[in-house]
């Protein structure tokens, strides 16, 4: 099992995980991703995932921090967060004024400095069925059961889930775990 996969199991309702007893000193707020045609990119994130936009404005970006465009270019920055109002968001950042360059393929593989977003869902065949319809989305693996050993001796996780890359390379794992 993948350590992405196993991180986005551990909930407090997964048998064999115990919350904490101390916090450590960092959550996960988002992951930023920098793609083509934010408006293409809200069809997946907001109207397939499910998420609430919660941010939507241009920005003037420095090249250096995010070291992506230039000095003074504007780009439009999209948030967007599931049911938690403080982890889990995903940025959406297209460079507008001037565009950002960037590779004219779309991405079919995996490669090194790639990544995956792991989400639960309650309806993965109906996600994942619309997530087959938004242009430029690759379909990698249509849903189906997987199974995977139980953590501590516990009962096996049983999962349905399916895989997709959205239109700029993120690999996005969509599951719904089963009793």
């Amino acid at each position: 099992m993948s350590l992405i996969l196993a991180l986005a199991l551990q909930t407090a309702a997964s048998p064999g995980v115990e919350r904490p007893k101390e916090r450590v000193p960092t959550d996960v707020r988002r992951v930023t991703i920098i793609v083509r045609d934010i408006e293409n990119s809200l069809q997946v994130y907001r109207d397939v995932v499910g998420l609430k936009v919660n941010y939507d404005a241009v920005v003037e970006t420095s090249g250096v921090a995010l070291p992506a465009g230039r000095p003074g270019a504007k780009a439009r920055l999209v948030l967007l967060n599931g049911n938690d109002p403080w982890i889990g968001w995903v940025g959406l950042m297209q460079w507008v004024d001037p565009p950002l360059e960037g590779p004219e393929d779309y991405p079919k593989r995996m490669t090194f400095g790639g990544h995956v977003i792991v989400m639960n869902t309650d309806d993965v065949d109906g996600r994942c069925a619309a997530a087959a319809k938004v242009p430029n989305v690759t379909v990698t693996a249509p849903p189906r059961l997987q199974q995977y050993p139980g953590r501590n001796g516990g009962p096996p996780i049983r999962v349905r889930g399916c895989n997709f890359f959205d239109p700029d390379g993120t690999l996005i794992e969509m599951n719904q775990i089963l009793k």
